[in-house]
């Protein structure tokens, strides 16, 4: 396995998790979008506020727990007793998982209504109690998805994952359209739509047993291993794989606590609350598809730098993490950057109105912390350095939470955007410098930054020009349509003139292009820019 970690290794690893992450995400986006529409503001506002319940025990099963076991078998390889250390190991994490879903399944099943009343909405608790099953199909997904990353068969993982999402969006919007077109009732909606993940996560369990055949039959195990050390080590590995996305999610839970309750508090109608909160939810799916590329890179630089790190000769990880974190930094700022200049548009493209657009042009700026904490916190996940980012992002979570109490007291929801920008920038910033003081690295060259100023330069000035263009030449065109037409014209000039500015100046060279994800057509593109006429 070792052996595919070169450049080679690291460029069809990225590709393979940016294919899968690229699909799950647009679909994703595809059920938000109309589901939103749908359902308004204030349906949208129920369904987000129990999501972040349900997707944290999504994540840390199919994202950590099933890493952190593929990790363990792989490892087990390498021991004696293969077989036998291999049953110890599945049968205890299988049983450890079991009784953790029992327990979030209960906190989350009995406790609904404490949680409900907690933010502000008892109509929430069906939601809740709808959501807690998701818990009851953990062990078993973790367990079998690690077991086929762990023999490096990825195929199985990926279709499940793409038609358990798949079969969850086909629920969500076929449910939401019935109930509203029939009884028009939101929590209604929103239950289906919470019913939708359970569906999804069964649907995803039946395609892996399918693939599973019968396969994992370990023999009884005739050695003894203690089992605390397995539960330790499983428990420890599935926080650290997955904590940067379930930092997001711990976000949300934070909003979902405090924005709507803090809102209600300081004079604000219920319904308008409701709408509010609704709203200013619309940036999760713009965040989430801005920072797919990241989520790519991060997969595939765990398992690259940790082999790098272990090699006594080579160049080591260095130029791996510098790569990494140009490119993060690159694609976090211009997808950042793009949303925030045609936000108004984009507002109004996808979810009808421009409601709000300040609040989400504040909101869609964790682009580019977040992609960096991706990719930093994979760095040094693969140089097994886990204290430090836990505490860092512990301190986000902090930050977060008093930032919340006090600026959405004092400005609004807006000051729940802020929050999140001051947690994030803050825990990226120390990410970099620890990273770079662990490492002795630089990261980048100040020419890199230079050149990454002038192509977000480029782009603002280029798309508000044509921008003032088009709003002369679509008078004749009003609301959702005209915002459709200028906002995609000025999305698609935007993304042309960044990347022809960055390929112009060579911010990466030909042969870092081809170990991206579809990095080919840049290279190729960069080539042709350059060449001597």
């Amino acid at each position: 396995m070792g052996n595919n970690f070169g450049m080679k290794g690291y460029m069809k690893g990225a590709l393979l998790l940016t294919i899968a992450a690229l699909i799950v995400k647009a679909l994703s986006a595809v059920y938000r979008v109309p589901f939103q529409n749908l359902v308004g503001d204030q349906g949208f506002y129920i369904y987000q506020q129990v999501y972040p319940f349900i997707s944290f025990f999504v994540v840390w099963t199919s994202g950590g727990f099933a890493v952190a076991i593929s990790k363990m078998l792989a490892d087990a390889e390498s021991s004696s007793h293969v077989m036998e250390r291999k049953s110890t190991i599945t049968r205890t994490v299988y049983m450890y998982l079991t009784f953790l879903s029992l327990v979030f399944f209960c906190i989350l099943f009995f406790g609904a209504d404490s949680l409900a009343t907690m933010m502000g909405d008892k109509q929430l608790t069906p939601l809740l109690k709808t959501g807690a099953f998701v818990t009851l199909f953990m062990p078993i997904l973790a367990l079998m998805k690690g077991y086929f990353q762990a023999k490096g068969d990825m195929a199985p993982v990926a279709y499940a994952q793409v038609f358990e999402q798949f079969t969850r969006v086909c629920v969500i919007l076929a449910g939401a359209y019935i109930i509203m077109a029939t009884s028009t009732s939101l929590y209604a909606a929103g239950n289906v739509a919470v019913f939708g993940t359970v569906i999804g996560e069964i649907a995803g369990m039946l395609l892996l047993i399918y693939f599973f055949k019968n396969r994992l039959k370990f023999p009884k195990s005739k050695i003894k291993l203690a089992k605390w050390p397995i539960i330790k080590e499983v428990t420890i590995l599935s926080l650290s794989v997955s904590m940067s996305s379930l930092l997001l999610l711990c976000f949300q839970l934070i909003d979902s606590f405090s924005v709507f309750s803090i809102l209600l508090e300081n004079g604000m109608e219920r319904l308008q609350a409701m709408e509010t909160k609704g709203i200013y939810d619309r940036g999760q799916p713009l965040v989430q598809m801005g920072i797919t590329i990241a989520s790519s890179l991060s997969l595939a630089i765990v398992p690259l730098v940790a082999y790098q790190s272990k090699k006594v000769n080579g160049r080591g990880p260095i130029p791996f993490i510098q790569l990494t974190y140009r490119v993060s930094l690159l694609l976090g700022v211009a997808a950042s950057l793009g949303l925030v200049i045609v936000m108004p548009y984009v507002n109004e493209m996808l979810f009808e109105t421009n409601a709000l657009t300040d609040v989400l042009i504040v909101f869609v700026l964790k682009i580019i912390p977040f992609s960096i904490i991706l990719t930093f916190t994979a760095i040094l996940q693969g140089m097994n350095r886990l204290k430090v980012p836990g505490i860092i992002l512990i301190g986000a979570l902090l930050l977060k939470y008093i930032g919340n109490q006090v600026l959405i007291t004092k400005i609004g929801v807006l000051g729940a955007a802020i929050a999140s920008n001051i947690g994030l920038f803050l825990s990226a910033g120390l990410l970099i410098f620890y990273l770079k003081k662990i490492t002795q690295a630089k990261l980048a060259k100040k020419d890199f930054y230079i050149k990454l100023f002038l192509a977000s330069a480029m782009m603002t000035l280029t798309v508000f020009v044509m921008d003032k263009l088009l709003q002369i030449s679509t008078v004749f065109l009003s609301g959702r349509i005209q915002a459709l037409v200028i906002g995609g014209c000025l999305i698609f000039l935007g993304a042309i003139v960044f990347l022809t500015v960055v390929a112009k100046t060579k911010m990466l060279a030909e042969k870092e292009w081809f170990m991206l994800p579809f990095g080919r057509k840049m290279a190729a593109y960069q080539i042709w820019l350059n060449k001597k006429k």
